[in-house]
């Protein structure tokens, strides 16, 4: 609603419409139950483990800030921070644009572009365990699609390369997330007001300067809450990862999560590991205040951006 039109309700308006939100308050107290019993409960259960020493069957000691102190000192920890937020970077460079584009055009109303909607979007239905040892056997350099097809160029050591397993673990992720943030930013461009490419096309604009001068100001905040969902879901990438290279060679592909698993269902160190699930929350609250400070304060406002 744009500032004219908030500025015309008139008091009775504004109270009534006040308490109706009031009276429909209720209704979110099922939701509201189920997020405390399944995300408020578990994670200060989280919180309590990381002050003690627990391998997942015996006695559950208390031991202080003796976990926080072997996580925050070990040197392994900074090297799996800075892989969680290259891969973080990396995959949110490559989906960002590629969905953008991707949803730009299924936004058409062609029949044969909901044909491909439907195509794109398969891959988010597959388990990623499933999306890894598939990846895994199409790229084996002695069995894999390179070798069948006798092309030298896919015959590499894909996984036993640091550089190119961090590749690979791009590729795939991006591979399986772009038709979902594909979909967001179609229905973006679905919101855009069509007079807007009317004006434009009567100024003479192309399809390029209407791209870069409506469509990308328009989708302001549909980029800032896709963004948002990659760089958070980021953080949690566990079984892709596991399963493809195992957080190597080395640990080039060694991120938090993955950090987290060794530690508490390898090592059965349930202490250090629910630390490093609390760094996790921590650095997913954070980024998400921070993506949203970008935004602004008024999403209402992307609807006149582009107008000018």
């Amino acid at each position: 609603m744009s500032r004219i039109a908030r500025s015309t309700l008139t008091p009775q308006a504004a109270a009534g419409r006040g308490s109706a939100g009031g009276g429909l308050g209720w209704l979110a107290l099922p939701a509201l139950a189920v997020f405390v019993a399944f995300g408020v409960v578990p994670l200060i259960g989280v919180l309590a483990l990381s002050f003690t020493s627990w391998d997942g069957l015996g006695e559950i000691r208390w031991t202080g800030l003796t976990s926080w102190r072997e996580v925050l000192t070990d040197p392994g920890l900074p090297h799996a921070l800075w892989v969680t937020f290259l891969v973080m970077a990396f995959s949110w460079l490559v989906q960002t644009p590629a969905s953008i584009l991707i949803g730009v055009f299924l936004a058409g109303h062609q029949r044969y572009r909901e044909v491909l909607a439907v195509l794109y979007f398969i891959p988010l239905l597959l388990s990623s365990a499933a999306i890894a040892i598939t990846y895994k056997a199409l790229l084996d350099p002695n069995f894999g699609l390179g070798a069948g097809l006798g092309v030298d160029l896919l015959v590499q050591d894909w996984l036993g390369e640091p550089v190119l397993a961090f590749g690979v673990v791009i590729f795939t992720v991006s591979w399986q997330f772009i038709p979902f943030h594909a979909l967001i930013y179609q229905g973006g461009v679905r919101q855009i007001p069509r007079s807007l490419y009317e004006a434009a096309e009567i100024d003479g604009a192309g399809r390029i300067r209407k791209f870069f001068s409506i469509t990308l100001p328009q989708l302001k905040y549909t980029i800032i809450t896709s963004s948002t969902l990659m760089v958070v879901g980021s953080l949690t990438f566990f079984d892709l990862i596991f399963v493809l290279t195992e957080g190597g060679p080395g640990d080039a592909t060694r991120v938090l999560a993955l950090e987290m698993y060794k530690r508490g269902f390898q090592a059965n160190l349930m202490g250090p590991a629910s630390a490093i699930a609390v760094v996790l929350v921590l650095l997913g609250l954070v980024l998400a205040l921070l993506l949203r400070r970008i935004g602004g304060r008024d999403p209402g406002a992307s609807q006149l951006e582009g107008a000018s």
